[in-house]
């Protein structure tokens, strides 16, 4: 199995190269690169702003879900392990198994079991996929033509696919609401969180998207004419394709989903200003951060004992 699984991302991965390669061999390297340089201080600032809020959202992912495991942590806490796991697992690809691995690093020290991780795990990418199912509702009900464009269907369809997306929330709150067992699926079982949790979720998932959206609006659109709504509809699409394919970043999807709607050298460099901006950027202070947490908690760990017999 889990040498099928490396196939299976292998494959996504060359994929994904040839998208980036298919997508940039159209443009010149001065072209891009003047536009990127192009880009404006203020849409810069604005976007860094929009990440930031972004990964505030995530990192109340993990608070409502050590509480739902009801481990609740300081706040600092769960912020430092939530912006940690996901600037290294966004960047590292399969996030949901890489941050992971960064999340029971710091949490298993925090009083956490493998099995109250392993629901933590769950609960945020629960949340994900929330937040991504009712802001894409309303994303692909209000711009159906570019959704349908980009995934090469008829609008009929992009408005099922929207309907279905907006009733995942709604049943998800209805379970919350009157639930009393946790749902079992096989060996698999989950309980539903209070209604107001699940409302929280929703909206901080929602938050987290749209976030994320107007990060990579503010990097477009200092080159064109472009909606929030139709880059909203554009990220979401992409998001979709990257979980799915589990690429390190999305490399090529997004690239690949944004020059089909907006072509042009200048929409390429505003993809790459918003990657540097929402992955790099974070990974370049997610990876210092976790040395320095490491070297501070194994000190504490050591110096504990010591205390006591003090």
């Amino acid at each position: 199995m889990r040498l099928f699984f490396r196939i299976i991302l292998a494959v996504a991965f060359c994929g994904a190269i040839f998208l980036l390669y298919r997508t940039l061999r159209e443009y010149r390297y001065t072209d891009i690169s003047s536009a990127l340089f192009s880009l404006p201080g203020r849409n810069i600032t604005f976007a860094l702003v929009f990440a930031a809020a972004s990964y505030a959202c995530l990192s109340c992912f993990d608070a409502l879900a050590v509480r739902y495991v009801r481990k609740p942590l300081a706040l600092h806490q769960t912020m430092l392990a939530s912006f940690v796991s996901l600037s290294i697992g966004h960047n590292v690809g399969v996030a949901a198994l890489s941050s992971a691995a960064v999340r029971y690093r710091y949490y298993s020290r925090w009083g956490l079991s493998t099995a109250d991780v392993a629901v933590v795990v769950v609960f945020c990418g629960t949340t994900v996929a929330l937040g991504l199912a009712a802001l894409g509702s309303v994303a692909l009900l209000l711009r159906p033509g570019d959704a349908a464009s980009m995934i090469g269907v008829g609008e009929g369809t992009v408005y099922a696919l929207a309907i279905a997306a907006g009733l995942f929330p709604v049943v998800y709150l209805v379970f919350s609401a009157t639930s009393r067992t946790p749902l079992t699926v096989l060996r698999w079982s989950f309980r539903f969180p209070p209604l107001m949790t699940a409302a929280l979720q929703i909206v901080v998932g929602v938050l987290n998207f749209a976030f994320v959206a107007a990060c990579l609006h503010q990097t477009l659109s200092a080159f064109a004419e472009a909606s929030y709504l139709k880059v909203a509809t554009v990220s979401i699409v992409a998001n979709v394709a990257a979980i799915i394919s589990h690429v390190p970043g999305g490399i090529g999807v997004l690239e690949a989903t944004v020059v089909q709607i907006l072509p042009g050298a200048e929409s390429v460099a505003a993809v790459i200003a918003f990657r540097t901006i929402y992955y790099f950027v974070p990974i370049m202070i997610g990876l210092p951060l976790l040395g320095v947490s490491e070297l501070v908690i194994k000190e504490r760990d050591a110096s504990g004992p010591k205390a006591k017999q003090a």
